[in-house]
C-alpha cells in the first residue's frame, strides 16, 4: 500500500481542525453568540467611557474646582483643600475633587495642587501620596510633580530618593528653565551627602549646558565650592 505523502497529511490535518472548530461552533452556537454579545457590550461601554462619561465629569471638575483653584493660586493652601464657604459661595475642596474626579485630567489637576498644597504645608509623605497619583499630559506639571516629590523626600531626610526625583525631573524634559533648578537641587543634595565630585559634576553641566540660565549666573562659586569640600 502506498505511503500517504507528507503534503496529503497535511492537508488531512488541516481539514481535520477546520472540522473541529466547526462542530464546536454547531454545539456551542449560543455560548459562542452569548460571548459575542459580551464582547461588544464591553467594547461599547468603553467607548462610551471614553467619549461620554469622562468629558461629562471633566465639566463638572472643572465647574466644581474653580473657587479651590483661585484659591490655591491666592496661597490660601488650607481653603484650597479642604473646601467649605468662601465669600458667600459653597465650593468643593481640592481633596475631594481629586477624590472624586481622578479618572479625569482636572482630577488630576486637583490631585497635583493638592499635592503642592500639603507639601507647603510640611505634611511631606501625604504630599508625596498624591503627586505619584497624578498623571498628566502637560510635561511641564509631570516634570514639576516629580521634582515636588523630591523637595518632600529632602525634607523627610531621604536624600538619596530626593537625588532620584530631582535628577528624574531634570532630564524628563530638557529645557533652559526646569533643567538647571532641577540640577542644582540634585548638586545641593550632593553636598549634603559630601559627594563633591557628583555635585561637581551637575554644577559644571549646568554651566556648559544652560550658561543663560538663571542658576547658571552664580553656579561658578558652587563649582569652587565643592572643589575645595571635596579636594578636586
Amino acid at each position: 500500500m502506498a505511503e500517504v505523502s507528507e503534503e496529503k497529511k497535511t492537508n488531512f490535518d488541516v481539514q481535520e481542525k477546520m472540522d473541529g472548530a466547526e462542530m464546536f461552533f454547531e454545539k456551542n452556537k449560543k455560548m459562542v453568540a452569548y460571548v459575542g454579545v459580551a464582547l461588544a457590550v464591553i467594547i461599547a461601554g468603553v467607548v462610551a467611557y471614553k467619549m461620554w462619561y469622562i468629558p461629562g465629569q471633566n465639566q463638572e471638575a472643572q465647574a466644581e474646582m474653580y473657587v479651590a483653584q483661585s484659591l490655591f493660586d491666592k496661597d490660601s493652601m488650607n481653603m484650597a483643600l479642604k473646601g467649605g464657604n468662601y465669600n458667600g459661595t459653597t465650593y468643593t475642596g481640592l481633596e475631594d475633587i481629586a477624590a472624586n474626579y481622578g479618572s479625569t485630567p482636572s482630577g488630576q489637576v486637583a490631585e497635583y495642587m493638592t499635592g503642592v498644597a500639603l507639601l507647603q504645608q510640611g505634611k511631606y509623605q501625604e504630599a508625596i501620596d498624591h503627586l505619584e497619583n497624578f498623571s498628566s499630559d502637560d510635561i511641564m506639571l509631570s516634570v514639576v510633580s516629580t521634582g515636588a516629590i523630591g523637595d518632600a523626600k529632602m525634607e523627610l531626610k531621604e536624600t538619596d530618593e530626593a537625588i532620584k526625583y530631582y535628577l528624574k525631573a531634570a532630564d524628563k524634559n530638557t529645557n533652559t528653565f526646569t533643567t538647571p533648578i532641577y540640577l542644582k537641587k540634585a548638586a545641593l543634595a550632593y553636598e549634603s551627602k559630601a559627594q563633591y565630585a557628583d555635585a561637581l559634576k551637575l554644577y559644571e553641566r549646568i554651566q556648559k549646558e544652560f550658561s543663560k540660565s538663571t542658576e547658571a549666573r552664580d553656579v561658578e562659586k558652587y563649582i569652587q565650592r565643592a572643589k575645595t569640600a571635596g579636594n578636586l
